[in-house]
């Protein structure tokens, strides 16, 4: 049976309010499933697999580089890829959901990726788009991922 993988996706600069929704999304992720896939650099992406990391999950981070050294330090299995921003392509479909924090133009298009290959996207307070799944926190989020992948 295949492992279920989530992926998260934000700026890679964030503020300490979506830090911290992040870390606590990664806490209540590492409940629910198997893998947690990111770009494996800063901002979100550090502290979701923070949270992740308190669980017993583990951590993907699919890099836009060529140095596995780049990914931060909760990353487990970092995947150095070359394809700078076309990395973002894998990250989603590495995904049976994604969830979405605030982000800038990466996280744009990897939210346009999701709704090109159908693959769910959850979006706690970040683009707000057809096709897109709004929640208002990181609880009803992990709702939804649990709901999506049965």
């Amino acid at each position: 049976m295949q492992r279920k993988v989530v992926s998260v996706i934000g700026g890679h600069k964030c503020d300490s309010e979506v830090e911290r929704k992040a870390i606590e999304l990664g806490k209540k992720l590492s409940k629910v499933v198997d893998y947690l896939c990111c770009g494996g650099l800063c901002g979100v992406m550090l502290a979701v697999c923070k949270g992740f990391k308190h669980g017993k999950g583990t951590t993907i981070g699919i890099l836009p580089g060529y140095n596995k050294n780049e990914a931060n330090k909760y990353i487990d299995l970092a995947l150095p890829t070359g394809l700078g921003l076309a990395r973002n392509l894998l990250v989603v479909k590495a995904a049976d959901v994604v969830v979405a924090l605030p982000g800038s133009s990466g996280t744009l298009s990897e939210i346009a990726y999701c709704l090109q290959f159908g693959i769910p996207v959850i979006s706690i307070g970040s683009w707000d788009i057809k096709g897109v799944i709004k929640v208002k926190n990181v609880d009803e989020a992990v709702r939804k991922v649990k709901e999506l992948l049965r």
